[in-house]
């Protein structure tokens, strides 16, 4: 921040408008186009500036994650041109013979939290996965209402595992830790209360709609191989699993952190695409394919770059930290990570990743002040910003539900608040422990 601005909480305007437009029928693009004209307009900033904000923005860390995403797209759309992803479904499915409601809500959460954090992304790995797994749950009676429950609150979590996922990168980057220590402190601790209340509560909402909501009958088809394409869907399976652990184990032994990310998912599509039968050029077409729906969040994160940056340069992170400071200084440790992990679940709405970079321009200042730990402080990262698809009926929530064929809201929007509030008293109780 340049020395002569002033810290002012006006500076958050900009972040105010673009707030209250994520909650508009415009969407988050037209959401941080107008918070940065409104940041650029503050502070001054000529239209070159916001050009090469812009232009900074495409060579930013956010922009990077915006690559990640998109490479991940296309990454799943190899996985399911060359099989793989009906062959690690036939693994888990053959492992668990399906005659009971809870093996049905084990195999749905346990095939969506691996394929969600292979792919990277929630909405195109249970899309892959609802037409294999709804026979699968119908063969048992399974409710769409439960089903939209264990989709949601299970495939959440495939993100706060897989080696390079968007959020897992994101931490990685803004903490400093590594891959296992993310996991090992945030990811999997949080993952495994989502699941335990997902299981519970699915098992309620089954309870009251067994018998009364179900599936058509279906002769589950989707997730049959054709007999000609069973051979090379194994060979590619084979070849993903070995180079994925291969690269992510080869890419924590040299500590490549998120930079390592984009060459593991290259390599592995270009490998498994070829053991899959594809050519070099179908590979590159299936990428493009994958990738072509999650344009939008390529632009969003590179345009979110300037405008976190118009905003710090107002001095406006900085005011939270002065005006914050008496309170916190007053307080303990985990009374303040407890408001910065509220403040990050119902006052920073938008994409996970972005809701992370801001709560952690946020309160990091403050963080360090009072000695919060990198691994306390990952947890606050992670709830913060993952927790506002469970709080709000987002996108998120209403595709589960679309993919599950359940209008029923109620029943999703319960479970997401339980989660909310469990993972929040799981931030309050590391806090009182730093």
């Amino acid at each position: 921040m340049d020395a002569s601005v002033t810290p002012s909480l006006w500076g958050l305007l900009p972040l105010v408008v673009y707030i209250a437009l994520c909650f508009t029928k415009y969407g988050q693009i037209v959401a941080v186009l107008a918070g940065m004209l409104v940041a650029a307009v503050m502070g001054g900033h000529g239209i070159m500036e916001v050009a090469s904000g812009i232009r900074g923005g495409l060579g930013s860390f956010l922009g990077y994650i915006g690559m990640i995403i998109l490479l991940g797209g296309g990454l799943g759309q190899v996985l399911k041109r060359t099989g793989v992803v009906h062959i690690l479904v036939a693994m888990v499915t053959s492992k668990m013979k399906v005659d009971s409601e809870r093996k049905a809500f084990a195999v749905v959460m346990i095939c969506s939290v691996i394929i969600v954090s292979l792919l990277g992304t929630m909405a195109g790995g249970n899309a892959i996965l609802a037409p294999i797994l709804i026979p699968i749950a119908a063969s048992v009676g399974i409710a769409p209402n439960a089903m939209a429950v264990l989709l949601h609150g299970a495939g959440a979590t495939g993100l706060f595992l897989g080696p390079f996922t968007p959020p897992v990168v994101a931490l990685m980057e803004f903490t400093g830790l590594s891959y296992p220590q993310v996991v090992l402190n945030a990811g999997l601790p949080v993952s495994i209360i989502m699941w335990l209340t997902t299981f519970f509560w699915a098992g309620r909402v089954q309870k009251k709609y067994r018998g009364i909501n179900k599936y058509e009958e279906e002769s589950g088809d989707e997730s049959k191989l054709a007999v000609k394409d069973a051979v090379k869907a194994k060979r590619a399976a084979f070849v993903f699993a070995a180079t994925m652990i291969v690269l992510v184990g080869y890419g924590i032994a040299i500590e490549g952190g998120s930079t390592f990310v984009l060459p593991i998912m290259g390599v592995t599509a270009l490998f498994t695409g070829l053991a899959g039968g594809l050519t070099l050029v179908e590979i590159i077409d299936a990428i493009c394919e994958g990738a072509k729906n999650l344009i939008w969040l390529f632009f969003f994160f590179v345009l979110l770059d300037p405008f976190i940056n118009f905003i710090a340069d107002a001095g406006a992170f900085e005011a939270i930290t002065v005006y914050l400071a008496p309170y916190v200084e007053n307080s303990s440790a985990a009374v303040f990570v407890t408001i910065a992990t509220m403040v990050g679940i119902f006052g920073v709405p938008g994409a996970a990743v972005a809701q992370a970079e801001v709560i952690n321009k946020m309160f990091l200042p403050l963080a360090v002040a009072l000695n919060v730990p990198m691994t306390t402080w990952v947890i606050v990262l992670l709830v913060g910003s993952q927790m506002t698809s469970f709080a709000f009926p987002e996108g998120d929530m209403q595709g589960q539900m679309g993919l599950a064929r359940s209008n029923d809201l109620k029943s999703v929007l319960c479970n997401g608040w339980l989660i909310v509030l469990f993972t929040t008293i799981y931030v309050i109780i590391r806090g009182l422990f730093i």
